[in-house]
């Protein structure tokens, strides 16, 4: 099993920056990638920021340049660094992991909220 929990969300202007953090635990060896997503109520849950074990990483086009997923081994948590935040961006985030092997993501955070005002 492998635990995550998110903190960092809150309420930013338009054009601020916020950190979220994902603190991981557990079966991490067999960890493929860490991915944060956001979901927007009545809208599908969209793939943000996913970093592999090999520290390749991959953004959506709606993020690109803007924000930046990187990992603190030393504490196990993944970051999403977010920056020239949008009201578009305005949603619950969710950190999860994906196993070795797996084509569906294991596990999951309980998300945490980002709201950005104009």
């Amino acid at each position: 099993q492998v635990q995550l929990v998110e903190s960092g969300g809150g309420l930013v202007q338009s054009g601020g920056s916020l950190t979220l953090s994902c603190a991981t635990s557990g079966r991490l060896f067999n960890v493929y990638a860490v991915s944060w997503f956001r979901q927007v109520p009545g809208k599908q849950r969209e793939l943000v920021a996913t970093r592999r074990r090999d520290e390749s990483t991959v953004y959506a086009d709606s993020v690109k340049g803007r924000f930046t997923i990187s990992r603190d081994s030393a504490k196990d948590t993944v970051y999403l660094q977010m920056n020239s935040l949008k009201p578009e961006d305005t949603a619950t985030y969710y950190c999860a992991a994906l196993d070795f092997g797996s084509s569906q993501y294991n596990y999951w955070g309980q998300g945490t909220q980002v709201t950005v005002s104009s």
